[in-house]
C-alpha cells in the first residue's frame, strides 16, 4: 500500500488520469489524497469531477478536501455571491464544460459532492489543506478558520499546533525545480502546487504528486490539448 498527495487539478483531465493510471499505477490498496481546487482555469473541470467520482465508486480510496475555487463554484452556482473575480475567461471553460450558460444550471450531483468536502484531513503523520493555518490562534480556532484554511498565501508554520504533523497544502503556484528541492529535504510544511493548468510557463505546467511515505516525488508535465490561459 502507498499514500500519494498531489493538488489543484484545475480541470486537467488528461493530465491527472495519467498520473493515476500510468505514473502512480494507483491501486484499491494505495490511498490518494487531492488538497483541492478541481474546478476552474483549465478546460475540463466536470471531466476531472467525474473521474474523481468514478474512482470512489469503483472502491479507490480517494479522499478530497476542498479548495478555494471548488468553494467559489459552489456559492456561485448557488447564488451566493458574484463570480466576477474571475472574469469571463476564467469562468467561461468551467461553464463550456458543464454544458450550461449559467453557474446554476450545473447538476445538482456535482454540487452536492462538492458541499461534502472537507477543510482538512488529518493523518498520524500529515495534516492536509488546501492553502495553510492562521497559526496565531489556537489550534481549535486555527482548524475552524475556514477562510484562512482555503484562500491564505503565507504562513508560519508551528508543528506544536498541529500536534507534531508536517504540513502539506497546495493553492500557490510554485515553480517545479523549488518543489522539488525543497521536498528532497523533507521539511515540515510543503506546498504542492506545481501550476499544472498553467501550460505556457515551462517554470510551473506541472501536476505534482508526493509519496507521503518515501518522499518520492513525482511530476507529471501538463498533457491537455491547447486551451487559453494566461502563462502567469
Amino acid at each position: 500500500m502507498s499514500r500519494y498527495a498531489t493538488t489543484d487539478l484545475h480541470g486537467c483531465l488528461h493530465t491527472f488520469r495519467y498520473l493515476v493510471e500510468e505514473e502512480l499505477n494507483l491501486s484499491r490498496k494505495d490511498e490518494l489524497y487531492l488538497l483541492g481546487d478541481y474546478v476552474n482555469k483549465g478546460p475540463d473541470s466536470r471531466g476531472v469531477l467525474d473521474y474523481l467520482m468514478w474512482l470512489q465508486a469503483a472502491g479507490y480510496q480517494v479522499h478530497c478536501l476542498r479548495g478555494n475555487h471548488d468553494q467559489a463554484l459552489l456559492d456561485a452556482a448557488r447564488h451566493r455571491w458574484r463570480w466576477d473575480w474571475l472574469g469571463p475567461r476564467g469562468r467561461l471553460p468551467t461553464l463550456r464544460s458543464f454544458g450550461v450558460s449559467r453557474l446554476s444550471d450545473i447538476p445538482a450531483p456535482y454540487l452536492n459532492w462538492l458541499a461534502t468536502l472537507p477543510y482538512e484531513i488529518e493523518l498520524p503523520d500529515f495534516m492536509l489543506v488546501h492553502a495553510g493555518y492562521n497559526f496565531a490562534l489556537t489550534p481549535a480556532e486555527m482548524r475552524q478558520d475556514h477562510s484562512t484554511m482555503l484562500n491564505t498565501k503565507s504562513y508560519v508554520y508551528d508543528p506544536v499546533r498541529l500536534g507534531g504533523r508536517r504540513l502539506l497544502h497546495g493553492h500557490v503556484p510554485t515553480p517545479t525545480a523549488q518543489v522539488r528541492a525543497k521536498a528532497a529535504l523533507h521539511p515540515g510544511a510543503l506546498g504542492l502546487d506545481t501550476g499544472c493548468v498553467y501550460r505556457h510557463n515551462p517554470e510551473l505546467a506541472h501536476l505534482a504528486a508526493l509519496n507521503l511515505d518515501t518522499w518520492k516525488l513525482t511530476l507529471v508535465p501538463n498533457r491537455e490539448p491547447a486551451y487559453t490561459i494566461g502563462k502567469r
